[in-house]
């Protein structure tokens, strides 16, 4: 993790599991938070820890962990997010405790995509490094000296 944006999209990953842990609690009590509630809270609760899992492995800049939280977090959210939005295209309006966890479903659907495609560039920083202290030595071609007929080519032995 060396890029900015990679720690900004974890510590954005961990605020928005916090909050899931705080809504499955409220909702486990009795009260959902702000009228928002888990839709299913069995695979709710999966999900927040396979979330953990997911977050290990994206630190360690594994591909594999991206998209398992792309998949886990497109099937819960994915369909909260695509009953509520035909919902409306349907002429249906939403509450206000709808139209939250609309947002927070369509947060949990960009926020893996997000991910997903910082892993995927980091990749390629990975594969191709820049280093800056030896770049200006080996990739400058246009400075290595041209050797002619008269340059010297015997390995001289010392004996």
């Amino acid at each position: 993790m060396k890029k900015l944006s990679t720690y900004l999209l974890v510590m954005f990953m961990i605020m928005f599991w916090g909050f899931r842990v705080v809504l499955t609690l409220m909702s486990q009590m009795g009260d959902g938070l702000m009228g928002i509630v888990p839709t299913n809270i069995t695979f709710e609760i999966i999900l927040l820890f396979a979330t953990l899992i997911c977050v290990i492995l994206i630190v360690k800049r594994k591909t594999i962990g991206a998209v398992l939280y792309l998949a886990l977090y497109g099937i819960y959210f994915g369909g909260d997010l695509t009953s509520k939005l035909s919902l409306m295209a349907n002429g249906g309006v939403l509450g206000i405790s709808e139209m939250g966890g609309a947002f927070f479903s369509l947060l949990g659907v960009i926020l893996p995509l997000a991910v997903l495609v910082d892993t995927l560039l980091d990749k390629n920083r990975k594969a191709h490094p820049v280093d800056k202290k030896t770049d200006w030595f080996y990739k400058n071609e246009q400075f290595d000296r041209e050797m002619d007929e008269r340059a010297d080519k015997n390995n001289y032995r010392t004996l």
